[in-house]
């Protein structure tokens, strides 16, 4: 497995961080018994459809110390995993209380709370200025960069896992959104892609 994370993150995976992404599977699994975090029918393929799904978006992280926002990370997907295989800070943006809770539960036993932290609020609500923004699963890309946009400054990349209607998220979105893109395929899912955005702005007749 620690081969396939390096493929999927392009870059070595230490016999530590591959500890600590294992003791984040044990948690994430454990804790998928009490609370709705990933599907059940995902559960054995967790490290697959879950763990180098959201490894493989560290491939567009502009700098080595490059801070990091994850939107509805919920289970901690993507944020968690890309904190284990990087150095810069990481916040994790959930408003949901138990999943929020989890959470940091999670950061506290393994030892993350240096440079990981959970917000409990919606994306509207929060402040700060990121190098990466990512989001799985959370809405549609048009009101994905509404919600988030102020999280960025001029050199933000986002990162954006997306399905198979991601061309037509973004023809949507360039209705009232203006930037640079352009798309990754997934290395875990054929017909899923990645979205790697650079100077988002609203149009001005938004």
């Amino acid at each position: 497995m620690i081969e396939a994370l390096e493929r999927a993150a392009a870059r070595p995976v230490s016999r530590e961080t591959f500890a600590l992404l294992t003791a984040y599977v044990e948690r994430l699994t454990a804790a998928s018994a009490t609370q709705n975090l990933i599907a059940a029918s995902t559960l054995d393929s967790i490290w697959e459809r879950h763990i180098l799904d959201s490894a493989q978006l560290v491939r567009f992280e502009p700098r080595a110390d490059a801070s990091w926002v994850d939107i509805g990370s919920g289970a901690g997907l993507p944020g968690m995993v890309i904190a284990a295989l990087t150095q810069g800070a990481m916040t994790l943006v959930e408003p949901r209380r138990l999943r929020a809770v989890f959470l940091q539960e999670t950061i506290d036993a393994l030892d993350l709370s240096d440079r990981v932290s959970v917000i409990p609020a919606k994306t509207e609500n929060i402040r700060g200025q990121f190098d990466v923004i990512t989001a799985r699963a959370v809405a549609p890309l048009g009101r994905l960069l509404g919600l988030a946009n102020h999280l960025a400054h001029n050199g933000t990349v986002w990162a954006l896992p997306k399905g198979r209607n991601a061309k037509s998220e973004l023809v949507e979105a360039q209705r009232s959104w203006q930037c640079d893109v352009r798309s990754e395929a997934s290395c875990t899912d054929p017909d899923a892609t990645i979205l790697v955005l650079r100077k988002v702005r609203a149009k001005s007749n938004r």
